[in-house]
């Protein structure tokens, strides 16, 4: 019984030498010049975050906030021994109402803040290839029978009657984002399965060119229906350009991240 209070003892010394060392430790580096410098900038370059919005069943994606971790940018600008903004390191903040919180919602668009839309595909052909071929990025819907692995675009599971199995392989694969674009048959599953749920914003056919590009915002996220002309998608794009968005995959377009 001696002995065990003798170890009793000195692991509560040891556990309080450990608490002052590091309280000590963090003094002295309060005190350093340069993390003072930190301090006195990192309210110039922090950001706060963008609450996602609710509509009835329908959301869209907040933003994180970003909050300087003084200590990491510390040590990433020991070396130099000067303030280099270039060299802050931030924690991402995540919003009070986010859409990791609400994935029973909807997602229609993204955050129209970031500039970025996404295009969908509903099949391959000329239209595919053509995007491939310019390096635009885009979403394709695949089943079992039109999934390959390693395809340039990043792929969602569009499958109905596999809908597991598919997602086994592309699990296995690593290329399952965990969205699902909204048809007449996979709602409930894809609820279940707790993935993003998304409806585009516009879906391009071959009759509606101009309806979709007067209806063309930040945040779109667009599905090309089978339908649609290679001509259209061109002028499409060119819309694009001059609104001065970026294309980006759907995941990004959706995520919360603050990039």
């Amino acid at each position: 019984m001696r002995k065990y209070y003798q170890y009793l003892g000195l692991a509560i010394i040891m556990v309080f030498s450990f608490y002052y060392t590091e309280k000590i430790a963090l003094i002295v580096l309060n005190k350093n010049p340069l993390m003072q410098s930190i301090h006195e900038e990192k309210d110039n370059y922090e950001e706060d975050f963008v609450n996602a919005l609710i509509d009835g069943d329908y959301i869209i994606p907040g933003i994180n906030g970003l909050e300087v971790n003084a200590r990491e940018s510390f040590y990433k600008m020991q070396e130099l021994d000067t303030f280099n903004q270039y060299y802050l390191v931030f924690d991402q903040i995540k919003p009070e109402i986010s859409l990791q919180d609400h994935k029973d919602k909807i997602i229609y668009q993204g955050n129209s803040k970031l500039k970025k839309v996404s295009l969908i595909l509903s099949e391959e052909g000329e239209i595919s290839e053509y995007l491939e071929s310019n390096q635009y990025k885009a979403n394709l819907l695949v089943n079992l029978n039109t999934y390959q692995k390693n395809n340039y675009f990043e792929v969602i599971n569009n499958e109905n009657e596999a809908f597991l199995s598919l997602e086994n392989t592309l699990n296995l694969n690593k290329e399952n984002k965990n969205i699902c674009v909204l048809n007449n048959t996979n709602y409930r599953l894809c609820k279940d399965k707790k993935k993003y749920l998304v409806e585009p914003t516009l879906t391009l056919n071959s009759t509606n060119y101009i309806e979709t590009k007067n209806d063309l915002e930040s945040g779109s996220i667009i599905l090309i229906d089978k339908t649609a002309q290679l001509s259209d998608v061109k002028l499409l794009l060119k819309e694009i350009k001059y609104k001065n968005y970026d294309i980006v995959y759907l995941s990004d377009l959706i995520s919360e991240e603050n990039v």
